[in-house]
């Protein structure tokens, strides 16, 4: 068995469920996590920031159930309305840092996401994926290199298609994988002694 973590890393219910995701996954290092983009902002959502209006009392929501930090940074990125969400390349940033250390596939996640929901970095630019892998040890020179070339591309599509081929319709989405076993842990938020009962039911022989 293994988790699947279906997420979006502009998706702030996802930031707020980072916590709930490290304290999950170090209380079961037996099981392997799968990380996969689920596409929140493609194609036609693919627009400024200011077009979703709801963000702010969302996160002021989010703050409040999780206890997740929401930067200056960021907050001036609302303020100002233009900064355009683009899913596709963040999952292209997810896929290049997962090819570098993939069993820290959900640690480096929730970074990607304080990258962009503390500090106000854009999950578009290259730099912020130097950033990112130089805090976490990694050779920088070849994350980057990976989110610029044109495999990742195939990784990100086929991360939306994973999503979609796991019936996952919002984010984030826990999951219990055990061969064709598909079994939601949790979806938008939990907490970790929820996902904990879960796992429990489903040990029992």
């Amino acid at each position: 068995m293994k988790l699947v973590y279906v997420f979006d890393a502009y998706c702030g219910w996802s930031h707020g469920f980072s916590g709930t995701l490290s304290e999950v996954v170090s209380r079961h290092p037996e099981l392997p996590v799968e990380v996969v983009s689920g596409g929140l902002f493609t194609g036609s959502r693919r627009v400024p920031i200011r077009e979703f209006g709801y963000v702010q009392g969302a996160n002021a929501k989010i703050a409040e159930l999780t206890g997740a930090a929401f930067g200056e940074a960021y907050e001036r990125l609302i303020a100002d309305g233009s900064f355009v969400m683009d899913s596709e390349a963040a999952a292209r940033g997810v896929a290049a840092l997962r090819q570098a250390a993939p069993a820290r596939a959900a640690e480096l996640a929730a970074a990607l996401q304080r990258a962009f929901y503390v500090d106000g970095l854009s999950l578009s630019d290259p730099a912020t994926y130097r950033t990112l892998a130089n805090e976490a040890g990694l050779d920088a020179d070849a994350v980057v290199a990976t989110f610029e070339g044109s495999a990742v591309r195939v990784a990100a599509g086929a991360d939306f298609h994973r999503a979609a081929s796991l019936g996952v319709t919002g984010f984030p989405t826990l999951l219990a994988v055990d061969g064709d076993s598909v079994t939601p842990l949790a979806h938008g938020h939990a907490t970790a002694d929820q996902v904990d009962r879960q796992l429990s039911a489903l040990r029992i022989p």
